[in-house]
């Protein structure tokens, strides 16, 4: 796809330096680096348990590294309030729970919380920005509707529709897709990729669909046992020896007859063919 810089921009928007993380006593990250430079989308992909959703929990400040750190816009993460971060920092969790009855319009307002003055109230402005961000995902018919009484792919549609509200340089989304059919996959990493060459969004997600980091990303890095296997461009990390080892499987990769956009299978599925590797 390639980035489209932002001029004026230094530097990465967001960079990890020998990040090491964990629970307890248990070690999920080990000396992790990585950076997202303005108008990038960057996919996290690997195995389950790989390290993946721990990654942006430390990148969006939900989680203190053991060791290393990460830099926003060139300052310390851990130098910044959470006001000054929620400015900067959108972030969109698999799970994202709302305990009240509030309307799909009033969860979406919440992403401008960062952008309210002292007395906290929305203004035309800001209901206007959420609006926008209700139409770009489909949601608009529905704005006033509990979103207890929402599907799971409405409900990921109204916290992609909040992050894009909040209006942040970098959004951090822990699998996008998940609950969605196969248009609100391609609409949503269009509605992103759009992001990223207007406003010069920094882009990070977790993904377990290999063929969309393969089709959407500019850089992906590949995480194995909380470790850094392969990072560069996706032609460059989804290969078939790197994602054989990491998944302990036989993978085929391929190229699609029309696209010519990076294709991955696993052998179970009976496709024959050589793999990019051969």
């Amino acid at each position: 796809m390639g980035a489209t810089a932002i001029k004026g921009t230094p530097g990465p928007l967001l960079s990890a330096s020998r990040v090491t993380a964990g629970y307890g006593a248990r070690t999920a990250l080990r000396e992790i680096e990585l950076k997202a430079e303005a108008g990038e989308l960057l996919a996290i992909v690997g195995p389950n348990g790989a390290g993946k959703s721990t990654l942006l929990k430390v990148l969006g400040g939900l989680l203190e590294p053991w060791g290393g750190g990460v830099a926003l816009e060139g300052r310390p993460l851990s130098g910044l309030d959470r006001r000054s971060l929620a400015r900067i920092v959108a972030s969109v969790a698999q799970e994202n729970p709302i305990a009240f009855q509030f309307s799909v319009l009033e969860v979406v307002l919440m992403g401008r919380a960062p952008h309210l003055g002292s007395f906290h109230f929305e203004t035309p402005h800001d209901v206007e920005v959420a609006r926008a961000a209700l139409e770009a995902f489909g949601l608009s018919a529905i704005a006033a509707r509990p979103i207890q009484e929402l599907s799971g792919g409405e409900r990921k549609r109204v916290f992609l529709a909040r992050a894009i509200a909040q209006e942040a340089r970098i959004v951090l989304l822990d699998e996008p897709t998940a609950f969605l059919d196969l248009r609100h996959v391609a609409e949503i990493f269009a509605l992103f990729r759009k992001l990223c060459l207007e406003r010069g969004t920094a882009v990070v997600a977790t993904l377990h669909d290999l063929n969309a980091a393969a089709l959407y990303a500019d850089h992906v890095m590949l995480l194995k046992d909380g470790a850094c296997v392969a990072y560069g461009s996706p032609a460059e990390v989804l290969t078939a020896a790197n994602l054989s080892a990491v998944y302990e499987t036989e993978v085929y990769v391929g190229h699609h007859p029309v696209s010519g956009a990076i294709m991955i299978w696993p052998a179970a599925t009976g496709v024959t063919g050589q793999s990019q590797d051969e």
